[in-house]
């Protein structure tokens, strides 16, 4: 994004948080994103301390250089809080990936129409949403509408050196140590189950860059029996290799839908942030896919749903049932094509241009 935003506006500097691509291309980096991603109610009370000192430091840093505009990328909590104080120093603030306010806090609309300028959504409900709020906003696209439409299994299982014709499952446990905890031990007993109806089947999960191959060893070492292929990195490919994936919920299933392979979508919180979110969200579905589509098209598996006994069932019958994948199929096809059409990051970049003096 910062890249496009050079070429529209050469001479533009940039500073404040960013990921490692952010910084390589060139942001001035005050702090590392990865030191206030945290996800979890409970997850977020210990690095309160530490998220509140970044919050200061980018207040003062602001205040003394003056820029233009912010662009704010997700992470509400942080960023509306910051954009508070951005405004109140004069600086534009644009805000990109609508916090889901339309999932829960909806008077949050009225917060943000006083410190954000514009808001940038990418998903297409998402600018209906705002009319009437007072909130300037705009459906820029997806980020991930860039990606090309995807091959055959047959195409990625080479490329990863999986046997091409043998059942093939992907297992997306996440990001995060917590989330690895939690899914995977119950993915793994849904991957015993899944082999004894397919004596073939081979399995296949992308480790994270946030987690070490290492880290999955201790859970690995309980199912010895389990085929499992580790890939680093390369999460849209290893679910391309596959027939049919096991994702646990997040962006990790709009990845997965955009590679057309049937899934089950399953998601363990901790019990105090599954409680205080059920008190507080309200939302016929919980897995993206199934927002997008309006409709249940993907399983989704909550909690004590997502069993490996449930995972195995829904997974199975996603591949031994011919009417059920192609019904899901077809269903993937239209969420891919709701996403947009590509050049998100030009037209956020365009944005920012415009807000320049």
């Amino acid at each position: 994004m910062l890249d496009e935003l050079r070429r529209l506006a050469p001479a533009v500097r940039a500073f404040g948080v960013g990921g490692p691509r952010l910084r390589a291309a060139g942001l001035e980096a005050l702090h590392p994103a990865e030191a206030i991603s945290v996800m979890g109610f409970a997850e977020v009370l210990p690095a309160i301390p530490r998220v509140l000192g970044i919050l200061r430091d980018l207040t003062r840093a602001a205040a003394e250089r003056r820029p233009k505009v912010a662009l704010l990328v997700d992470l509400p909590d942080f960023n509306l809080r910051l954009a508070k104080r951005l405004k109140k120093l004069g600086v534009k603030v644009v805000y990109f990936v609508s916090p889901m306010i339309w999932a829960w806090r909806r008077g949050r609309a009225k917060q943000i129409a006083r410190v954000v300028d514009r808001m940038l959504c990418i998903l297409p409900f998402e600018e209906r949403f705002y009319e009437g709020t007072g909130v300037s906003a705009r459906f820029v696209g997806h980020p991930l509408a860039e990606r090309p439409a995807p091959g055959p299994p047959e195409s990625y299982r080479a490329a990863l050196g999986l046997p091409p014709g043998r059942t093939t499952v992907a297992l997306v446990p996440g990001s995060r140590p917590s989330e690895l905890a939690r899914i995977f031990p119950a993915m793994l007993e849904a991957a015993e189950r899944i082999r004894a109806g397919h004596p073939d089947a081979q399995f296949v999960v992308p480790v994270a860059p946030t987690l070490a191959l290492a880290a999955l060893g201790p859970y690995l070492a309980r199912h010895a029996g389990l085929e499992v292929k580790l890939v680093e990195g390369r999460a849209d490919e290893v679910v391309g290799a596959s027939d049919a994936a096991l994702v646990k919920s997040g962006t990790s299933t709009l990845e997965s839908a955009l590679m057309l392979r049937p899934m089950v979508v399953v998601y363990r919180l901790s019990w105090i942030s599954y409680l205080i979110g059920k008190a507080f969200v309200r939302l016929a579905h919980f897995a993206l896919v199934n927002i997008l589509a309006g409709r249940r098209l993907v399983p989704e598996l909550l909690q004590r749903e997502a069993s490996p006994e449930r995972m195995a069932r829904e997974l199975t019958r996603l591949l031994d049932d011919p009417a059920a994948r192609a019904a899901q199929l077809a269903g993937l096809a239209e969420v891919r094509g709701s996403l947009g059409e590509p050049g998100a990051a030009r037209r956020v970049a365009e944005e920012i241009a415009g807000a320049l003096p």
